[in-house]
């Protein structure tokens, strides 16, 4: 088998890489005071996945973003209530492209290359967030890590959409604003491609895998992955 292929297969992660979870911050404004809290409760979101993951535990992304919030409340002293994890649950399901999103998808669709994504989120019934952002209609297929019960990056969620598309690890970049992601991919033997969007760098550590792109926006990534691998 030829384990060099260029890249075929663009895979998106999805919660802030194309959906804007900055539209949540009402939510910890009126909770906290401080719309900036959604970036601790996010970090420990990611923090507790992992963990989970490490420890050989999983419960779903949705149950433990709601179980976040209310650790975050007891952090701060504010009651969580059953109303407001309801309300978070609403925004993540809801929450708009970016703006960048649509004409990065377009791009190297029309240039040919497969798109799918990749999201620690549960698998939801139809509209699916990215259906009601205006963007499932980019997709050959969504992806969630449910069905391995290991949340990124663990090296099997990697491996189940290689598996399930019979692809070789050198066809596929994950696109990622997260460099936690990208690290798992390029681990798992996939190419990595980084949007720098606000709150997201790399890490400049030894022994670090560097995505092989960087863009500080998803149109100008999307540009350098066509030049780079245009499929034929």
């Amino acid at each position: 088998m030829n384990q060099n292929k260029p890249v075929s297969t663009l895979v998106f992660d999805v919660n802030e890489t194309l959906l804007d979870i900055t539209t949540l911050e009402p939510l910890f404004d009126r909770l906290f005071g401080d719309p900036a809290v959604l970036r601790e409760w996010f970090a420990q979101l990611i923090l507790y996945s992992q963990t989970m993951t490490l420890s050989g535990l999983y419960t779903r992304f949705g149950k433990l973003a709601g179980g976040t919030l209310k650790m975050i409340g007891s952090i701060h002293d504010v009651d969580i209530t059953d109303d407001d994890i309801s309300e978070l649950a609403e925004r993540i399901g809801t929450m708009p492209a970016h703006e960048d999103a649509v004409p990065a998808l377009t791009l190297p669709r029309d240039a040919g290359f497969r798109l799918v994504t990749l999201t620690n989120s549960a698998s939801a019934a139809s509209p699916t967030p990215l259906e009601r952002a205006g963007l499932g209609g980019f997709f050959e297929h969504s992806f969630s890590v449910e069905s391995v019960g290991k949340f990124k990056p663990a090296p099997e969620t990697y491996h189940l959409v290689a598996d399930a598309l019979k692809a070789e690890t050198s066809e596929l970049c994950l696109v990622a604003c997260h460099l936690w992601d990208t690290i798992g991919a390029q681990a798992a033997g996939w190419h990595g491609a980084l949007v720098t969007r606000p709150h997201n760098a790399l890490l400049p550590a030894e022994e670090v895998p560097v995505p092989d792109l960087v863009a500080p926006d998803l149109t100008e990534l999307a540009d350098q992955i066509v030049r780079r691998w245009k499929s034929t």
